[in-house]
């Protein structure tokens, strides 16, 4: 399904080269086996792996910095862009497996093994933080979905049908949103919409989007998002996550089983609106963030996006709306039902 977008940038961006996809990568050794049927041996390939082996990632390992790029005639082909710190440019970089593994906070970590195929050389790619000098136990090693490509990571994304809170107070599904349509921001009061995403993955795995259940959080309907999609609370009271009375919280770190939950199964719709900054705005009544433009967050997005971002806003990087963000530990230690205490509507 073609990515629906803003109007086609200035004659000066559409001439220049499209940026390549940025993602940070470690080499294959740096996450390795240290208790295990295969002791000693870094990520490979499914079949080399062993499930319940644990794997670390080693306290001196430095991410390297891979640059990717559709090849010319065949966009489901990757190869080096310029600027990378693999390879060089044209090199063909393969994706080899998917792992699941297991922290000891029982979060999930998925780990793309990719080929740079001119060295023979294996590189992980985290698709989730990865903490030195912590154990992950693999559960799964499967070859990767066909139809996903290496750059195919969403980021921050409202899913079909999710009702955004526009300038006048009307509510409107995203994707009957257009550019220059006037959104409601926390902040900033009424702002223009600079650019719409839009894409459709299989929802399995880290593209599997999060129910969060009508009331839950005081939320008119479903709010449907994607997994590190953050969404904004303010908290009351002496005992607070991080010491402020602002919190982020990944979407996926909220998932308890009954009123959030991971829905996976079939395809799903994702929407992602950029605006002039970093914003707050209202989806079925509660506070979410917009897509934050910086390279961090377009390395984690389907390269339809990523390129369509980057031509149309060159040199643009947002910083980060203020507040603590929460992560999975923190909400453990709390309890997500003492976070949610006071926010759930019947």
């Amino acid at each position: 399904m073609p990515p629906r977008s803003a109007p086609p940038p200035p004659p000066a961006a559409a001439n220049s080269a499209l940026p390549g996809l940025a993602a940070q990568v470690f080499s294959a050794e740096d996450l390795q086996v240290v208790a295990g049927a295969n002791q000693g041996d870094g990520v490979g390939e499914p079949e080399l792996c062993e499930p319940g082996d644990i794997y670390r990632l080693h306290r001196a390992a430095r991410p390297l910095r891979l640059m990717l790029c559709p090849q010319a005639g065949d966009v489901q082909v990757q190869t080096v862009a310029a600027g990378s710190e693999i390879g060089a440019p044209g090199d063909r970089v393969t994706l080899l497996s998917l792992l699941t593994l297991m922290a000891p906070d029982a979060d999930k970590l998925e780990v793309l093994v990719v080929r740079h195929d001119a060295s023979g050389r294996h590189f992980a790619l985290p698709l989730s933080p990865v903490a030195a000098r912590t154990d992950y136990t693999l559960l799964t090693a499967s070859l990767p979905p066909p139809d996903v490509r290496l750059s195919d990571m969403v980021c921050v994304s409202f899913t079909r049908g999710t009702m955004i809170a526009m300038a006048g107070g009307a509510q409107k599904p995203v994707e009957q949103l257009v550019v220059g349509d006037r959104v409601l921001t926390r902040d900033n009061g009424p702002q223009p919409i600079r650019w719409l995403g839009h894409a459709r993955l299989r929802a399995a795995g880290s593209f599997a989007p999060v129910v969060i259940s009508r009331g839950t959080l005081g939320n008119a309907g479903d709010l449907i998002v994607s997994q590190h999609h953050r969404i904004f609370l303010y908290q009351r009271g002496e005992h607070r996550v991080g010491g402020t009375a602002e919190l982020l919280v990944q979407a996926k770190h909220l998932v308890d089983g009954e009123g959030v939950w991971l829905r996976e199964g079939g395809f799903v719709d994702y929407f992602s609106l950029v605006f002039d900054h970093h914003e707050i705005i209202y989806a079925e009544g509660i506070p979410c963030e917009s897509l934050l433009v910086s390279e961090a967050t377009l390395s984690l997005l389907p390269q339809a996006f990523s390129a369509e971002v980057r031509a149309r806003f060159p040199g643009l990087s947002q910083r980060q709306h203020f507040g603590t963000e929460a992560s999975r530990t923190a909400l453990d230690a709390i309890g997500r039902s003492t976070l949610l205490r006071g926010r759930r509507r019947h």
